[in-house]
């Protein structure tokens, strides 16, 4: 579980190291962070809105995203069923592990912004 202290130390490890970078290298970090940043609040709509794992798309989870909407398919498929409390049960633990997520979309996308920082920081000092 993402703990906030370690992920903003994290950032400010990285954010250390990039302030040593030679100004040219620091200049590309940043264009190539700016097109990829990604914004919490995209994420948290998303997965408000869309709760069969859109928001899982949105960072690139393209296996997790797609448990997710065949979890839901399968989930509401089951509703026109005999077994439709099965469907409902799905759909509920969904909901539960979505809305977990919906709750800390601030510090899971500072995570993978850090997570894009420290790759961008070491193809920039693979490149020095």
């Amino acid at each position: 579980m993402l703990k906030q202290e370690h992920v903003d130390a994290e950032e400010e490890r990285i954010r250390a190291c990039v302030a040593e970078l030679p100004d040219a290298a620091r200049v590309i970090f940043y264009q190539k962070l700016t097109r990829e940043l990604k914004d919490p609040d995209t994420y948290a709509v998303l997965n408000w809105c869309f709760l069969i794992g859109f928001h899982h798309f949105y960072l690139k989870q393209w296996l997790r995203g797609l448990l997710n909407i065949a979890v839901a398919i399968v989930g509401i498929s089951i509703l026109f069923t005999s077994s439709w409390l099965l469907g409902v049960i799905l759909l509920v633990i969904i909901a539960i592990f979505e809305m977990a997520g919906l709750f800390r979309s601030q510090i899971i996308i500072q995570d993978y912004n850090n997570q894009l920082m420290q790759a961008l920081l070491n193809e920039n000092l693979g490149l020095l």
